[in-house]
């Protein structure tokens, strides 16, 4: 992997960690729903914005359709899972679940993708859903079927991640690709198609109070335009240049982010329970990742070239 892939990998998970604070901030006055909804029509009006500047045609090769579906499978419905989880889990955690993406990854990878299962991953697998288990019943966190919901609803995000990324590469890279602003673009477009009735009818719903919060209207703003605009042309362009496994590791490093940003900004308390699942989910993406030990992971990787 080129030192540029790895800064970009690095630029995006930063963005990334960020976006689990500014739901934080925005869900508990608009609600899940509408915050998942302008995060998608923000992202979908900078990423017009984007490409009226760049001059980018506007032509999508028979593949906008495509890319409006993968939107409801990589944001619409994701996004909306995690503003549910926002409304009762610190940002740390919703961080850190996230990083189960390539857990997730290499189970639908080997259940609809013909991808090969390794001792790696399934300890992987293993250690990475043990490292859930401890967040989920140490300190702070005590076992309820709220804070159950609120996982669950993280562990849906990381699923359609999972499916999303080798999706991406069927429905895209396979048919000639696209410009990765496009892609973007056309995400963000099916992910507002799909989540405006929803949107009609919860915003009538919500006290005209809410809406005034300039705090608010902030973190909508910066989850719209750039944790969703700017960090999915990053994506969709990591994606073409090293593929969805590689990619999903960006994954790997948004929990120290995301940790950082709810610590510095909302003071969240970080405890011991969950610094030990956060290391087993850590240790969990690194086998799911890897190639294997010693000798064999050599092998492995002088095949692939």
């Amino acid at each position: 992997m080129r030192t540029s892939d790895l800064l970009r990998l690095l630029i995006l998970a930063a963005i990334w960690g960020a976006s689990f604070l500014f739901m934080r901030i925005a869900v508990p006055a608009l609600g899940a729903v509408n915050t998942a909804f302008l995060r998608v029509f923000c992202g979908m009006l900078g990423l017009m914005i984007i490409m009226a500047v760049m001059r980018i045609p506007r032509r999508f090769d028979g593949k906008l359709g495509w890319a409006m579906l993968l939107g409801v499978i990589n944001s619409a419905i994701p996004f909306l899972m995690y503003c549910l989880a926002a409304r009762v889990l610190p940002a740390g955690y919703s961080a850190i679940l996230n990083a189960t993406t390539p857990l997730m990854g290499v189970i639908i990878g080997a259940a609809f993708f013909d991808e090969k299962l390794t001792v790696n991953k399934v300890i992987g697998m293993i250690a990475g859903f043990s490292g859930i288990i401890v967040i989920s019943t140490t300190g702070e966190a005590h076992l309820s079927s709220t804070l159950i919901g609120g996982i669950l609803a993280c562990l849906i995000a990381t699923a359609c991640y999972g499916f999303a990324g080798f999706l991406t590469k069927r429905w895209i890279g396979a048919r000639g690709g696209l410009d990765a602003t496009k892609v973007a673009f056309g995400s963000q477009l099916g992910a507002s198609v799909f989540l405006l009735p929803i949107f009609a009818f919860s915003a009538p719903q919500t006290s005209a109070a809410s809406w005034q919060i300039p705090e608010v209207w902030a973190s909508i703003l910066a989850i719209g335009f750039i944790c969703t605009a700017l960090a999915y042309i990053i994506y969709f362009r990591l994606l073409a240049d090293i593929g969805p496994l590689r990619t999903l590791t960006v994954t790997f490093m948004i929990p120290p982010f995301g940790i950082l940003w709810g610590w510095l900004v909302l003071g969240e308390e970080i405890n011991q329970g969950f610094i030990s699942g956060s290391l087993l989910i850590v240790c969990a993406v690194w086998l799911v990742t890897s190639n294997g030990f010693g000798k064999r992971a050599a092998v492995n990787n002088s095949a692939s070239k």
